[in-house]
C-alpha cells in the first residue's frame, strides 16, 4: 500500500483480537519511530512506557473508562511527559548535541542559556501544557507509522491519568500520563474496520495561497 491507502486503511480499532501478538520487530519500529519524532528545541521531554501485561493491562482498563481495547490489546503504549524541565535536563540535552556532532561550546553556549532562561521564567502549567503537545506529535507519528506497517491501533484521551500514574508507579520516575495507544491487530469481527472513513472534503479542510501567476 502507498501512504493515503495506508491511512484510509486505518481507523481507531474497536476492538482487538486478544489471541495475535504483535512481534518484536513491530515493536522495535515503534519504539523507534517514537524516539525519532519531532519535538520543540529537540528537547524529546517525553517518555513511552510499553506495556505486554495481560493482568495489568485488565487492571488499567477499569481507569479506562471501560474501554476493552486496553485488555485486549498486544500492547498499550503510554506516553508520558517529564515533569520538571531544569536546567540540568537542558544541559545534559546539550551534552548530547556535542558529543553526537562534534558541536563546540562555544556555538552551543548562546542557545543553552536562551533555553535555561526561557524554561526558568515559564510557569510550570506553561511547561506542562508544552510538553503535552509533543505527546500528541508523537502520538501523531506513531498512528502513520502504524498505518504503513498495518499495525491497528486505537488512540486514546479517555482514561483516568492519576490512576495510570499510580498504577505504573510514574511519578517515582518524574512522569506523567497523557495518552493511551493500544496497538495491535483488529479483531475479524470488529464491525467497525467496515465502516467507510467520515471527512470533510480536501477543499473544506486545506486554504492553498498560492504566488499570483
Amino acid at each position: 500500500m502507498n501512504i493515503i491507502e495506508s491511512l484510509r486503511w486505518r481507523y481507531a480499532t474497536k476492538k482487538f483480537d486478544h489471541t495475535r501478538v504483535l512481534p518484536k520487530e513491530k515493536i522495535d519500529i515503534l519504539t523507534e519511530a517514537f524516539n525519532l519524532t519531532a519535538t520543540s528545541y529537540g528537547l524529546q521531554p517525553l517518555k513511552l512506557v510499553i506495556i505486554k501485561n495481560k493482568k495489568l493491562q485488565k487492571e488499567l482498563t477499569e481507569h479506562s473508562w471501560g474501554q476493552q481495547q486496553v485488555a485486549d490489546a498486544s500492547h498499550v503504549l503510554v506516553f508520558c511527559i517529564e515533569n520538571s524541565i531544569e536546567e540540568t535536563y537542558i544541559t545534559k540535552h546539550f551534552d548530547n548535541v556535542k558529543a553526537t556532532r562534534n558541536t563546540s561550546e562555544e556555538i552551543l553556549k548562546p542557545f543553552k542559556e536562551q533555553l535555561v532562561d526561557s524554561f526558568k521564567n515559564k510557569p510550570a502549567k506553561e511547561i506542562l501544557n508544552w510538553a503535552t503537545k509533543q505527546a500528541y506529535l508523537a502520538m501523531g507519528n506513531l498512528l502513520t507509522v502504524c498505518a504503513l506497517e498495518e499495525i491497528d491501533a486505537c488512540p486514546m484521551e479517555g482514561f483516568v491519568p492519576a490512576k495510570y500514574d499510580e498504577v505504573l508507579h510514574l511519578k517515582e520516575l518524574g512522569l506523567s500520563s497523557v495518552l493511551v495507544l493500544p496497538v495491535g491487530y483488529r479483531a475479524k469481527d470488529d464491525m467497525f474496520s467496515e465502516f467507510k472513513k467520515v471527512r470533510r472534503s480536501v477543499k473544506d479542510t486545506v486554504i492553498t495561497m498560492e504566488t499570483p501567476e
